[in-house]
């Protein structure tokens, strides 16, 4: 019989696990005591002195494990070869799980407000809404890799290191991962500025998502079909319509939207 527990495990394990890649970024999660670091990745080829020198010795330091690739194996672990330096750290990040494991574990009762990223392409405003969302009222955070920028040292900047501690969520694909968050009880809403309830009126249910969208398109093909409402940012003085940062941050610290979740 398969040991398809030990198989959850390892997967549950790895979804915490954030492959940090470039020099500087590397020495400076390893330098952090307060980051778990699971193993140091170096190319076989660097030349073990300057920066490589204190990483070596950092890890050694602290137990870490060093191992050595070659450039291409580096690449596959990374998954950026032209930027990776020969360079890249595996870091623990505890709040990190699927979107598969949340569910299983959420309590029927539990209240809950989410976001959803839909094709976020700017690293700075990835990084932005995830520091947003982690200091708010923001109880996970669904990411998916198809689509989204991805978890580099841009985003990481950005955040100002909350990444590390930030509440994802992860999943395959955003659609499939949404119509799952309906199947268990979640309303999913839109921002869109046309909508006719704006984002304080809205008495929101007690599972709600709050999917932002692309910087230009916005929320856009299936992730919008599953909706079950848009809201919209009264906006004054014929000001364009914020950025998606900025909108996070609105729904991240607005602690009673509609009169909901006194926390």
């Amino acid at each position: 019989m398969p040991d398809t527990n030990g198989y959850q495990d390892k997967k549950a394990f790895f979804d915490k696990v954030l492959t940090v890649y470039g020099r500087k970024p590397a020495l400076e999660a390893l330098a952090d005591r307060n980051l778990d670091c699971y193993a140091l990745h170096l190319a076989s080829s660097n030349r073990e002195s300057g920066i490589i020198a204190e990483l070596i010795t950092l890890a050694q330091n602290r137990g870490i494990p060093v191992k050595r690739h070659s450039r291409e194996e580096l690449a596959r672990i990374s998954k950026n070869g032209r930027q990776d330096q020969g360079v890249c750290a595996d870091i623990i990040c505890p709040s990190f799980r699927s979107l598969d494991q949340y569910l299983e574990q959420l309590s029927p009762s539990q209240p809950q407000r989410l976001l959803a990223l839909d094709s976020i392409s700017n690293p700075q405003n990835l990084g932005m809404i995830i520091r947003s969302a982690a200091a708010g009222t923001i109880d996970g955070i669904i990411w998916s890799r198809k689509g989204n920028a991805a978890l580099g040292p841009l985003v990481i900047k950005a955040s100002v290191g909350t990444l590390y501690r930030a509440p994802l969520l992860l999943c395959p694909s955003l659609p499939l991962g949404l119509h799952e968050c309906q199947a268990n009880g979640f309303k999913v809403y839109t921002l869109d500025a046309e909508a006719p309830t704006t984002l304080f009126e809205c008495r929101p249910a007690d599972k709600s998502i709050y999917v932002l969208g692309n910087e230009t398109e916005g929320v856009a093909g299936e992730s919008a079909k599953l909706a079950d409402s848009g809201q919209s940012i009264p906006m004054k003085n014929g000001v364009e319509p914020l950025n998606v940062a900025v909108t996070a941050s609105l729904i991240a610290f607005a602690t009673d939207l509609g009169g909901h979740l006194e926390r």
